[in-house]
């Protein structure tokens, strides 16, 4: 038996542990382990002997679901073993028949569906690894239940399908100790991961709700591991997300997957969204690709619906079985002049199954000429949950099935066919072929695969042909009546989209399919044939597993640390050559130095982001102590006016920028100068009407006058509306203010209009110039700021130009706050982190000059 830890593991594959020889299956797979695991990310597999070279090793994509797709067939009698096959039925059964790389190895984890003895559990977990490539995941029965039927079919499923819990009565209120189940169950399938996994080599490939923060147990053992998620399941708006107590730790945890695949663009879009209201987290668009900057990682979100297996329908058409059911259909249908209407769906609230009915009912009822000749065969497979809503839509269901049939059913004639047997799938696709129309009336699903295997089968073969009296191939159609409420329903255009809660437009819809020409019924099919053909389940996989590579491909040139506890840890992933400033390192470049430059930013990095604007008693006294030693020359750059800063600061060796650069003063008794030649605001005129029209329309947001500089801030308003009217705001203003000298830019929270030519990279060069003309050889330069707008600084200290004003032994330091993508070489977490680095810098100089005071002492009292 495969051991259940990693390290047990790694002594297997050296040999060191004290175990059975191995099958061949599961030497194979130790071989492809790492040798040696140092640091969390850094994984060490260089060969024992350099001479000995290292076969490339075959690509493998390791899938974990709830449900392994296999069927275990229970022994008869104790003494024989359990046997095993694939499930057909499966949707991961078919992805490495799939796979566009014949080469590509699957590896599957996930439990199996019966319940197995522990003492047979060994036994059962080697002969699935060994036949099936598939690594069972065992869970305890009390963890089992509380995760699947608790957490799971309790609160993240209703949930995700748009249900709130309301009253006891829906869903139940939240409850910790399934959440706790919840966790523990993924925590046993990511030991499950790390049992076979190469972090090195190989792809993980996440699929649904049920194994939602998965990807953080992953991450936090493995920082560089390629990891896809795919949600088979809705996305549900920010509103009825937010409810969720958990609902931070889920998002987290997804956003520590490299790729996120969903089958819609709403889908995607309320993820987004949920992401920008509770983590403050923006995206873009990269080339066509959607991405999300999490602590320097790139998180890809991935738009496809999924496909059905062609190759397995169509052998599932041409059997024996299949063209015997289908005959014996036509003979009890079609060859009593019936017209068959099909539903497929599972017997839960959100099929909508009672809806369906109320339909028919109002169909009969409206047309008259259909009774008699319309049958609608439901059939209801078993709910995957279990509970009182579930019994309660049975017990709807036959009551208003019993109700339709006693009105307008006759002798030999019933409008409503309900089967609640589980059927064979050769006998669910017989049911296809015969229907003339597919009816699907869900009031929420994730996808929903029935419509495309309905299209398959009316394309028949030329046997159904045959059977079905078909003379020409071009005479083969189909019509579909979907909800706009499933995930299929954007993919086939040619179907009748319904709201399934207005009855009497279904009921409409159902008539307009059945009356529909018949050569717009065929031009529909060959249409929707066309799309479900090209986008099959091998399509699908291999379209997320050739984003997931080229997502991972940058991987090991990037420097990954994790951060955070819990189901709140991620990963900071960042460029080789960005690096924290060291206390150590820049003290002690600060003690070597002779003349020093400082420029420091003001809101978010001296001061963090707060209604409270103005600076600290500690801050004030930080800057003072360092604008007294004679050898540095500190610069506070802000965007604030200067009014405001000169009020702020009574430091009197501290040189202002304000408004972003536009004005300057080397010290407090100095007057204010301009870094260009003096603005004409007469541009404001036409700017600030514009934006007195978006705070109107937009809650929340102010706007902020200053001398040169006009603002509309959105920092209070709705995060997605306030981003939406920027964009807009923009676009207005760069067409009013075309023939102005003044630049429009968007920034965090807002959009600034300001004379052209002004940026804090004037405040570097400006501060740089005054030193060199008083004859100070600048050995020392440190620049920290937090935004977009202090990038013009970072790179005017790091440009080669300014090379010349600085002594050829010159440190400098450019260093942003928060690790993030940015010019600067060096960033320091946060506020405090960058008050404390001031603090002890200002220590240093008071030291330096406490030293300097005693030598002059001392010689005094030699003299």
């Amino acid at each position: 038996m495969v051991s259940r830890s990693y390290s047990n593991l790694l002594d297997l594959a050296t040999g060191a542990a004290d175990q059975a020889p191995a099958p061949a299956a599961l030497g194979a797979l130790r071989r492809r382990l790492p040798r040696v695991v140092t640091t969390a990310g850094l994984i060490d597999d260089s060969p024992l002997s350099p001479s000995t070279p290292s076969p490339s090793p075959r690509p493998r994509t390791i899938v974990v679901a709830n449900h392994l797709p296999i069927r275990a067939h229970r022994p008869t009698s104790p003494s024989e073993p359990w046997t095993f096959s694939w499930d057909e039925e499966s949707l991961l059964r078919h992805l490495q028949h799939s796979s566009s790389s014949p080469s590509m190895e699957f590896i599957y984890i996930g439990c199996l569906r019966d319940d197995i003895p522990l003492a047979e559990q060994d036994a059962v977990a080697q002969a699935l690894l060994e036949s099936y490539s598939c690594v069972p995941a065992f869970l305890p029965p009390d963890i089992a239940e509380r995760y699947y039927h608790g957490f799971c079919k309790q609160h993240l499923w209703p949930l995700f399908h748009y249900m709130l819990p309301l009253s006891p009565d829906l869903g139940g209120r939240f409850d910790r100790a399934l959440w706790q189940a919840y966790v523990s169950a993924n925590k046993i399938f990511a030991d499950k991961v790390l049992e076979v996994i190469n972090p090195d080599d190989d792809f993980v490939w996440v699929h649904d709700y049920h194994l939602v923060v998965l990807p953080t147990f992953l991450r936090k053992r493995f920082n560089r591991i390629k990891l896809g998620f795919f949600l088979h399941s809705p996305f549900p708006s920010s509103e009825i997300y937010k409810t969720l107590p958990v609902r931070e730790e889920l998002l987290r945890a997804l956003l520590n997957s490299d790729l996120i695949g969903f089958h819609t663009f709403d889908y995607a879009r309320h993820f987004l969204s949920c992401c920008g209201r509770m983590l403050g987290l923006s995206y873009e668009s990269k080339r066509g690709h959607i991405c999300l900057e999490y602590y320097g990682r790139t998180v890809s979100i991935k738009i496809l619906p999924v496909g059905v297996n062609m190759g397995q329908l169509k052998t599932v058409l041409a059997l024996p079985e299949t063209e015997a059911k289908v005959a014996e259909l036509m003979a009890t249908y079609s060859g009593k002049g019936r017209v068959v209407m099909l539903g497929v769906d599972d017997m839960d609230i959100f099929k909508g199954i009672s809806l369906k009915l109320l339909a028919m009912e109002e169909l009969l009822r409206q047309h008259p000429e259909w009774r008699g000749k319309l049958v609608l065969v439901q059939v209801a497979n078993p709910a995957r949950g279990r509970g009182k809503d579930v019994d309660e839509v049975k017990g709807e269901t036959y009551a208003m099935v019993r109700r339709i049939n006693d009105a307008y059913g006759a002798p030999g004639y019933e409008p409503v066919v309900l089967i609640d047997e589980p059927l064979q799938f050769y006998e669910r696709v017989a049911y296809y072929v015969v229907a003339e129309v597919c009816l699907v009336t869900a009031v929420r699903d994730g996808m929903n695969l029935i419509p495309y295997e309905y299209i398959v089968s009316r394309q028949g073969n030329d046997a159904l042909d045959r059977i079905l009296q078909l003379s020409k191939p071009e005479e083969k159609k189909s019509m579909l009546v979907v909800s706009e409420f499933i995930g299929c329903s954007p993919s086939l255009s040619g179907a009748v989209r319904v709201n399934p809660w207005n009855i009497e437009a279904v009921a409409d819809a159902m008539e307009s399919a059945l009356v529909l020409p018949e050569k717009e019924k065929r031009m529909r099919h060959d249409k929707h044939y066309r799309y479900v053909d090209t986008h099959d389940v091998g399509y699908w996989a291999t379209s997320f597993l050739q984003d997931l590579e080229r997502t991972c491909k940058d991987h090991a040139q990037r420097r990954c640390w994790g951060i955070g506890f819990g189901l709140r840890f991620r990963v900071v992933s960042l460029d080789l050559s960005f690096r924290k400033l060291a206390m150590e390192h820049i003290v002690m470049a600060y003690r070597r130095a002779k003349t020093r430059a400082i420029l420091l930013d003001y809101d978010g990095t001296l001061m963090p982001q707060a209604i409270n604007k103005s600076p600290s008693t500690n801050s004030v006294e930080t800057l003072t102590s360092l604008c007294r030693d004679t050898n540095n020359k500190v610069f506070l750059c802000s965007g604030f006016e200067k009014g405001t800063l000169h009020d702020w600061f009574p430091c009197e060796n501290l040189g202002l920028a304000a408004e972003h650069g536009y004005f300057l003063r080397r010290s407090r008794d100095a007057e204010w100068e301009t870094s260009i030649p003096a603005a004409d605001c007469s541009w404001k005129q036409i700017a600030e009407p514009v934006m007195c029209l978006y705070r109107e329309t937009t809650d929340g947001s102010i706007i902020e006058n200053r001398e040169t500089v006009l603002v509309w801030n959105y920092e209070d308003a709705d995060p997605d509306f306030g981003s939406c009217q920027a964009k807009e705001l923009v676009d207005h203003l760069e067409s009013v203010l075309a023939n102005e000298p003044v630049s429009v830019k968007s920034t965090i929270h807002s959009v600034e209009v300001k004379p052209q030519g002004v940026s804090k990279g004037l405040v570097a060069r400006r501060l740089l110039a005054i030193m060199q003309e008083r004859g100070m050889c600048t050995d020392f330069v440190l620049c920290i700021g937090d935004d977009r707008s202090d990038e013009d600084m970072f790179e005017r200290i790091t440009s080669p130009t300014c090379g010349e004003s600085l002594a050829a032994t010159a440190e400098v330091f450019a260093c942003t706050v928060g690790r993030k993508p940015s010019k600067a070489k060096y960033y320091l977490d946060d506020t405090a982190e960058v008050v404390r680095l001031m603090q002890g810098l200002a220590s240093v100089s008071d030291e330096l000059a406490r030293a300097a005071k005693q030598s002059d002492d001392d010689d005094s009292e030699e003299v």
